[in-house]
């Protein structure tokens, strides 16, 4: 049989296709993403389960003409403010415009919350589609009445929709609800959006998926290949790394768990990230005292700010990168309130295979800033497990990030030592400069000097451990005694840790600027003899 995939030119071309050549098409596509991602890795269950939902696009609409904005709508984003805000708009703006809700009841982990509960109502069900379509064919073909009846019930389920399904929302916002729609049911998928196309103003259709359909492994277990290595395509057996240290991560959730049996205020809260984030061990074991509240980091944050503010000690576990949606909650509802909320920040730094949207290279630059935070960076497990006991011994916002990836395959058993806030460690001694490195950077910051050493050239290291509040003094008696410093850190250099180490006071930096009273005085003076 031809390649039909192969053989495709444009995109325009499957609009000539016949049914069957659409189903072979659908099933090419599923073949090669399954083949690609099988030997590189990647987002494997949701690409599988939008084949159709692709395929009937371009079928249907004019493409590129036709404008698709594709997102990745991990529990629809729909429990995210913005979301909302935007269905909001566009309804009230009237404009032409389709929304299609694919709902595979489920982002990288089983979705959470009431609106998800709503969103998967009964009559949202395969099982009430196939009634639907049972009780149609029985209707139509009733004698002499058959037709009437077939009208009847369709005002009948149009009426009663707002009630048992979710069309009721979604009109609330200036929107015609279409739904729930097969998604995998390409003739009928093609049809539903050939009608919607001739359709005025704002429209959802609520399309019902499978995440990972059409490969077994896949559908049997999604959140398994949500986000997947290379594998085996004709086991689904993931090609496992050689066996090294725990992650930093496995290393946090564990920890997390140590804490929580000594101490009855903490709380775990994660958003929609429980595996993602190491504590689904602390969900297992404290249950009713961790929080997943769904995609929606800003929620996640004030809400550890009102348990904090009833004696608890919430720790909010969220990627990196995904900590820059809550920055106002972080600000206003923690840290003004000087709350004892701590945040650990998972993927810090370079993550490699994660992506450029998932670097958690900024996070230095926004929180550190911020009145009343104390800011810590572990170098290695063993500084992570103290770092967290010193947090939860903080009375105020204590944040700390861990990067992705194995740790050093130290000992991470033991008794829980905090550490002293604001307190560095020199690791090394050197006489010609001094290397200050934070977190991960420690390390290479060690090799550095070993290499440099073999040439004769001695480089102190410093550890500073906290990037607020810097040990000042330490740094400046290191600088002043090798006149040489060097930073090192896997941030921003605008407003990261080596643009801290720079920072003086408003005084210093007048003086060194010759803008303070003997500054301008000086200048007038030498003007003057001119």
């Amino acid at each position: 049989m031809s390649s039909l995939l192969e053989n495709l030119t444009d995109v325009s071309e499957i609009k000539s296709f016949k049914a069957s050549q659409l189903r072979q098409l659908a099933q090419e596509l599923r073949d090669s993403i399954v083949d690609t991602v099988s030997k590189n890795g990647g987002h494997l269950a949701s690409s599988l389960g939008v084949v159709e939902l692709s395929i009937a696009l371009h079928r249907v609409f004019d493409t590129p003409k036709d404008k698709l904005i594709w997102d990745v709508g991990h529990q629809a984003s729909l429990t995210a403010g913005m979301a909302l805000e935007a269905l909001n708009q566009a309804g009230h703006l009237k404009k032409d415009l389709i929304v299609i809700l694919n709902d595979n009841e489920m982002s990288i982990s089983p979705n959470v919350g009431a609106l998800s509960s709503f969103l998967n109502k009964k009559m949202t069900s395969r099982g009430f589609q196939h009634l639907r379509r049972e009780a149609e064919n029985i209707l139509g073909h009733v004698p002499r009445f058959g037709k009437e009846l077939l009208n009847l019930a369709h005002r009948a389920e149009e009426s009663l929709k707002g009630f048992f399904t979710p069309g009721m929302l979604f009109e609330a916002f200036g929107f015609d609800y279409v739904g729930p729609i097969e998604g995998h049911q390409l003739e009928d998928l093609i049809a539903t959006l050939e009608n919607v196309s001739e359709m005025k103003g704002p429209i959802l259709i609520h399309l019902i998926t499978e995440k990972g359909k059409g490969y077994a492994p896949a559908e049997k277990s999604p959140s398994k290949f949500h986000g997947v290595g290379p594998f085996d395509k004709e086991t689904g057996e993931i090609h496992s790394p050689k066996p090294g240290p725990p992650s930093y991560t496995t290393v946090f959730g564990e920890t997390m768990v140590e804490l929580a049996q000594e101490d009855r205020r903490v709380v775990a809260i994660t958003a929609a990230m429980k595996a993602g984030t190491g504590l689904t061990p602390f969900a297992e074991a404290f249950p009713d005292r961790f929080f997943d509240v769904g995609i929606a980091e800003q929620h996640a944050v004030t809400f550890a700010a009102g348990l904090a503010c009833e004696g608890l000690r919430p720790v909010v576990a969220i990627y990196s990168s995904f900590m820059q949606r809550a920055y106002d909650n972080v600000l206003h509802d923690v840290c003004l309130q000087n709350l004892p909320v701590s945040f650990a920040l998972d993927r810090g730094g370079l993550v490699g295979a994660d992506g450029p949207t998932h670097h958690g290279v900024f996070d230095y630059s926004f929180m550190r800033h911020i009145p009343n935070m104390t800011f810590a960076v572990p170098r290695d497990e063993q500084m992570l497990r103290r770092i967290m006991r010193t947090s939860l011994d903080h009375d105020g916002p204590f944040a700390y990030r861990f990067p992705r990836g194995n740790g050093l395959g130290l000992e991470t058993s033991g008794e829980l030592l905090p550490l002293h806030v604001g307190k560095g460690e020199k690791l090394r001694e050197g006489k010609d400069g001094v290397i200050l490195a934070l977190g991960v950077s420690v390390q290479e910051a060690l090799g550095a000097a070993e290499l440099l050493a073999a040439e004769g050239i001695e480089m102190a290291v410093i550890d500073p451990v906290f990037l607020k509040p810097l040990d000042a003094e330490l740094i400046l008696a290191e600088a002043g005694r090798t006149g040489l410093v060097v930073t090192v850190e896997e941030n921003q250099l605008e407003g990261g840790f080596g643009s801290a180490v720079l920072e003086g006071t408003q005084k210093e930096l007048r003086a060194q600027t010759g803008i303070d009273s003997a500054g301008i005085a000086g200048r007038i003076k030498a003007h003057l003899r001119r």
